[in-house]
């Protein structure tokens, strides 16, 4: 079991990591 948690974790860390991106890109546009 503890080896489905830590993939989950890192999924978590992915979706994470593509909603910063997306908020950077947002960011970005505004300054131009």
């Amino acid at each position: 079991m503890g080896s489905v948690v830590k993939k989950r974790r890192k999924r978590m860390s992915k979706k994470k990591h593509r909603k910063q991106l997306r908020k950077t890109r947002h960011q970005r546009r505004n300054k131009k």
